[in-house]
């Protein structure tokens, strides 16, 4: 009882209000990069999110006494856009009948769809810490007569809990390769019916006869012209898929300063000039796929950049996953198979979270029954479909 009178939570409007090794020594061990101060800093110091972006942090901080026991990346958010868990559908039903939507809080890493944890707690303060972060939010919400929290790619565990405190839970899915401890990535094809096999073979030489060549980079390899390069192949793509890039040109300086290390730069180089490259960021156990950029289009360049050479790395690794991110069922054909993403949600108005409530429930059960189907169409010979592990 003594512990939760002693703990307060406090709202910071900017992560310059808290030191990074009190941030990290709730963040930094669950060895998911996006988590981390220095990128959530990074996103802040660089522009791309703050004052006009409709990203405005507010992140919390839970202290026990004079100690950080947990942190969580908390936004007000004047729009859907860069969630990847969208629900625009929520905000126009909510706005016709009257109320006002937006601004709404979201608990998430900004553009970034990949599952990791929200509730950002010290070792051995999981419990405390989790419920005093979610009372604070909770609180933001009454005081301010906010509409929502949204707790976006959270963990299954924090899933699990959040549906026992009266949140509501929502499921999407991604496509995520699993290393089943290949020593090669003809361990990995091996795995595959004949004809998966075939078509990976036969795109990964297209893709490596095109007349250029691909490199890694990662670390001290990576070199200021190749974010120059890879900040035009980001701002088209941006534009097609946006309209407007979410991250800023000084988001990809600092990571180069400061990130480099957690990095794996996936770069195309022909007649002297880099024409595709894919970024990804270095989890303790995971590869995370970000960002796909081109200057010229060639057969199967897509896919070897971003799925096989990323599977290339995992295995020489040791990474026992690569995350592809969003969307995108032709990954399935690349032994990218369906798993689930997690949400929670809070809704103020208690007959809109009823309404809610009911759809989510539909919802849910129709992933599911996507996930069961193109799992049974996925790639592997039979009798080796893939769990979890």
């Amino acid at each position: 009882m003594s512990e939760k009178i002693d703990v307060t939570v406090t709202v910071l409007e900017g992560l310059s209000g808290i030191a990074s090794a009190d941030w990290d020594a709730c963040a930094g061990h669950i060895g998911d990069p996006f988590a981390t101060y220095r990128f959530l800093r990074a996103l802040e110091d660089s522009g791309s999110v703050g004052r006009g972006t409709g990203w405005e942090p507010h992140h919390l901080v839970a202290r026990l006494r004079d100690e950080v026991i947990a942190v969580m990346p908390l936004y007000a958010k004047s729009h859907s856009q860069g969630e990847y868990m969208f629900d625009h559908n929520w905000a126009h039903a909510y706005e016709q009948a009257g109320g006002q939507y937006y601004p709404k809080l979201q608990a998430a890493v900004p553009f970034t769809p990949v599952t990791g944890r929200r509730f950002l707690c010290r070792e051995g303060f999981e419990d405390v810490g989790r419920s005093a972060l979610l009372q604070g939010a909770l609180q933001m919400v009454a005081s301010n007569q906010l509409s929502s929290l949204h707790i976006t790619f959270c963990a299954e565990e924090e899933f699990e809990v959040g549906a026992d405190t009266g949140l509501l839970q929502r499921t999407g899915q991604q496509f995520h390769w699993l290393n089943d401890g290949y020593q090669r990535f003809d361990d990995f094809l091996a795995a595959l019916s004949s004809r998966k096999r075939k078509n990976i073979r036969k795109e990964r030489k297209t893709a490596q006869d095109f007349g250029g060549t691909i490199v890694a980079l990662t670390g001290a390899d990576i070199q200021p012209e190749h974010w120059d390069a890879f900040w035009q192949f980001y701002q088209d793509t941006g534009a097609r898929k946006w309209g407007v890039p979410y991250l800023t040109r000084g988001f990809f300086d600092i990571v180069q300063e400061q990130m480099r290390d957690d990095v794996l730069l996936v770069m195309c180089q022909r007649e002297g000039r880099w024409v595709a490259g894919a970024l990804n960021f270095i989890g303790a156990d995971c590869l995370y796929g970000r960002y796909w950029g081109c200057a010229e289009d060639h057969p199967c360049l897509h896919f070897e950049v971003c799925y096989y050479q990323a599977i290339d790395y995992a295995i020489e690794h040791g990474l026992k996953r690569v995350e592809a991110g969003a969307q995108g069922a032709h990954k399935l054909a690349r032994g990218y198979l369906p798993k689930p993403t997690y949400s929670l949600h809070w809704i103020a108005d208690p007959g809109f979270r009823g309404a809610i409530a009911s759809y989510l429930e539909a919802e849910r059960d129709a992933v599911d029954e996507e996930i069961e189907v193109l799992t049974d169409y996925g790639p592997f010979r039979k009798g080796r479909h893939k769990d979890d592990g």
